[in-house]
């Protein structure tokens, strides 16, 4: 599949080392070095995957990807910042990103993101899931918003909310859910329980249905 990437970022040095390691996976890597630039390598070539910094000289990555969201919804984008504000980070929620990773970024992490927005051009997929009453979920870097405001979720819930959202069209098992979410341990009814309670509790009324001596299924 060939898969083209633009890499906008005004530090000529990490601009250079992120050429050098977007060229491994794909067949053509555009480059920019601002938000200007970028919207016009963008306007030109279409590319399938755009990664782009937030601080930057003339049109800042933020206006930049809204400036592509206006008219492209598809477009997988992925941005590296050094603010962790909450603001930032639903902005990045509301613009669709694959990912919003915090500098320095760690290699394990970029090579995670590229391989969802590789995954994803393929399988034509969208990482927000619309739930009932203004909530959404964003399966990529697992967040509940409702009304712009993110709710926090422990590792267990992501996980189980996960889980359910892969297999949205049915009911997910009892076991399924000791395999995935108890992987080194004995799911006991009372935790099984607990953290269905506690995932409901964040969740808009009825989100979860239960089939008695089967399992649980989101509903949507």
């Amino acid at each position: 599949m060939n898969i083209t990437a633009l890499y906008v970022e005004d530090d000529p040095v990490a601009r250079e080392n992120g050429i050098e390691y977007l060229e491994s996976y794909f067949e053509k890597v555009y480059e920019a070095s601002d938000g200007v630039e970028g919207l016009k390598l963008y306007q030109q070539y279409k590319p399938d995957i755009i990664i782009t910094d937030i601080q930057m000289p003339k049109l800042n990555g933020l206006d930049f990807v809204k400036r592509i969201r206006q008219k492209d919804k598809t477009t997988k984008i992925i941005v590296i910042s050094a603010f962790s504000d909450s603001s930032y980070l639903l902005q990045a929620i509301e613009l669709g990103l694959i990912k919003y990773l915090i500098k320095p970024v760690k290699e394990e992490d970029f090579h995670e993101a590229i391989e969802i927005c590789i995954e994803s051009i393929k399988e034509d997929s969208s990482n927000i899931i619309s739930l009932k009453e203004g909530f959404y979920y964003d399966t990529y870097n697992h967040t509940l918003v409702r009304d712009e405001t993110i709710i926090k979720l422990r590792t267990k819930e992501i996980a189980l909310m996960d889980l359910l959202i892969k297999h949205k069209n049915r009911f997910v098992t009892y076991q399924e859910i000791e395999n995935f979410i108890w992987t080194d341990s004995v799911m006991t009814k009372d935790a099984l329980k607990t953290l269905i309670k506690n995932l409901k509790s964040k969740l808009p009324k009825d989100s979860i249905s239960n089939l008695t001596g089967t399992g649980y299924k989101i509903e949507l």
